[in-house]
């Protein structure tokens, strides 16, 4: 994902991209529509205002008189709880399209990224996903309900303003809009610039804290290297470009705000000079002059704050982008009409259509090349693995032996030939009815936040107490879990940090076990685990894989010897494949990694 998609960020207002997210949020129009009239009513009640101050000039003022001031002051005030009553209506509106657009497109982001394939978690940074559901949603529920609401009435009141000076006085309506041209030409000038330079701000916000997270994350190392001089004189220059951007986008702030008020005082000054002398028994009442001094104090900031929505719409288009473009991500890997119909999917599954797996795999004729690839990783590959059969792939680190594994599990598919599951195309079966049937542990165990045995339930949502209890003894997880302050009850912190590694890795081996699975994966299960761990799970698998299709991906040779079927990877193809004797006779590549383990493992014993 290139980097700079976080700071490109549009020109111009492209309605294409906004009418494709209202589909999103269509379901709010009804209080779309409140919030326009509760807009519309506020700046229609603030624009009347100034005439209760003109009849009050030109009637009680102007002529001494209190006569009909009780309906006078009726008629403020019922006003005044019509504004107030609108402006609550306003509010609230807001308040709701704020949250409600919020929430509709983090749920919508969310479902969908539920339904795209592993691959795409594999090549898309977690930083980039969690931008745009929870930072690009956040600044849509915002200007999908203040900002537009702060536009509506800006954009009624000034239309109300200039409406009422034109029947008031149209020769003066003209002298005080002929200012409105340069305010707008000067918000238009500095909105820009200053967008430009807060954009630049944030961006060295965003630099500078992550160089101090990364600082204090690491200070161990920094300890033990000696380079605090050198770290220091680091986060000093980031630090200095961080004030001098700032420094840059406060000095624009600093001018636009002074010249836009001179602009205004320049429109005020010419109405009371103007205004002044029209004025008199055979000019323009001073009721009439207070309106227009009272619109001319007030439509600068409309004019300004009308520009700077326009601007935020404009920028806000990136976060749209975005998020229409999360939303059109096909999935590379997806069921056809035809499967969909009959297998349904993740959210809406058909299982009373689900045939029984056995667990008979057949890789005909396979190639496949990574999409971001341009090498086959397999080329006319064929393998069948019947039901029941443990498979070992092994190699170096890094030579690529989870691909065999991931076109199996269908979280990748070939670009060539076909692989069957007992007699079928796997394409011709449903995504989920195959990744229900599958069991799989991973090298780094993950757990949710939540208790053991919530934990372990997500390897079947329905699974009893005594299911769940069963399948820790299974793992040999049981006893551990007994020993912890509330047993199974007990908490495992966010991503298990409560737990130990091992204690982590025989409950996600619980949580497989627990699922019933006709085919089993051990990623290097072992391989970050301390050796009395190791020893369990060893003995784990021997239980746990009997009768069912199995593929054990380990480093360790020791780990696979009893395995039926030892397939050797090398930069990424497959190079052998055998059972462990044959293998070792054959002295080839399996046997130089075997024998220099074997000597490494006696080595470190003499030690």
């Amino acid at each position: 994902m290139n980097r700079l998609d976080e700071y490109s960020y549009p020109t111009s207002f492209d309605r294409r991209q906004w009418a494709k997210l209202w589909k999103h949020i269509a379901f709010l129009k009804k209080t779309f529509l409140f919030l326009f009239l509760a807009a519309v009513a506020t700046a229609f009640f603030d624009a009347l205002f100034p005439y209760f101050s003109r009849y009050a000039i030109d009637t009680f003022i102007a002529r001494q008189t209190t006569q009909g001031m009780p309906l006078f002051i009726g008629l403020y005030l019922l006003t005044a709880l019509l504004q107030t009553g609108a402006n609550v209506v306003y509010c609230q509106q807001a308040i709701v399209i704020e949250m409600k657009v919020g929430q509709a497109l983090r749920d919508t982001c969310y479902e969908h990224l539920q339904r795209l394939p592993l691959a795409y978690f594999n090549q898309t940074p977690v930083g980039y996903l969690l931008a745009r559901v929870m930072s690009d949603t956040n600044q849509l529920g915002s200007i999908f309900s203040w900002r537009l609401a702060d536009f509506i009435w800006n954009v009624f009141y000034l239309a109300f303003a200039v409406l009422s000076m034109l029947l008031l006085s149209w020769k003066l309506a003209l002298l005080v809009l002929a200012v409105v041209p340069p305010i707008v030409l000067a918000c238009t000038f500095f909105q820009r610039r200053l967008l430009r330079a807060n954009r630049l701000v944030r961006q060295a916000n965003s630099t500078l804290t992550a160089s101090f997270n990364e600082n204090i994350s690491g200070a161990k190392t920094i300890k033990t290297l000696s380079v605090e001089p050198e770290i220091c004189r680091e986060f000093d220059g980031v630090n200095q470009d961080m004030r001098r951007k700032a420094m840059r986008a406060k000095t624009l702030h600093a001018v636009f705000q002074p010249l836009v008020m001179f602009l205004g005082s320049i429109s005020l000054a010419v109405v009371m000079a103007a205004g002044g002398r029209m004025s008199g028994p055979w000019g323009i009442p001073l009721g009439t002059l207070a309106v227009f001094i009272s619109y001319t104090l007030t439509i600068v900031e409309p004019i300004q704050l009308i520009v700077a929505v326009i601007s935020d719409a404009i920028s806000v288009q990136a976060n749209v982008e975005r998020i229409n473009g999360l939303l059109e991500t096909v999935p590379m890997i997806q069921d056809t009409p035809a499967v969909l119909a009959k297998y349904g999917d993740v959210f809406h599954p058909k299982k009373e259509n689900w045939e029984p797996l056995q667990g008979d795999i057949t890789f005909d004729d396979v190639t496949f090349c990574y999409p971001d690839g341009d090498t086959n990783v397999l080329e006319h590959f064929s393998l069948h693995i019947p039901a029941g059969t443990t498979v070992a792939i092994v190699g170096e680190t890094g030579a690529g032996k989870s691909t065999l594994v991931n076109l199996a599990c269908r979280f990748y598919e070939p670009t060539g030939g076909r692989i069957l599951i007992d007699g079928v195309d796997y394409r011709q079966r449903g995504l989920l009815w195959l990744h229900s049937n599958i069991g799989y542990v991973l090298q780094s165990p993950h757990l949710f936040t939540g208790t053991v045995e919530e934990n372990i339930r997500y390897g079947k949502l329905d699974a009893t107490r005594e299911e769940i209890v069963a399948a820790a003894k299974m793992a040999h997880a049981h006893d551990f879990i007994q020993a912890m302050p509330g047993g199974y009850q007990a908490q495992v912190g966010e991503g298990g940090g409560l737990l130990s590694t091992g204690q982590k890795q025989l409950i996600s081996i619980a949580r497989a076990i627990v699922a019933d699975p006709r085919i089993f994966v051990l990623d290097e299960a072992t391989s970050s685990v301390d050796t009395e761990t190791e020893a369990l799970i060893q003995q784990v698998i021997g239980q746990v894989l009997q009768g069912r299709t199995s593929f054990l991906i380990a480093h360790r040779l020791s780990t696979v010897k009893h395995a039926d079927v030892i397939l050797v990877v090398r930069d990424g193809r497959i190079v052998e494949q055998g059972d462990h004797r044959s293998l070792l006779r054959a002295k080839g590549y399996y046997y130089s990694l075997y024998t220099r383990q074997f000597e490494e493992d006696r080595a470190s014993q003499i030690l």
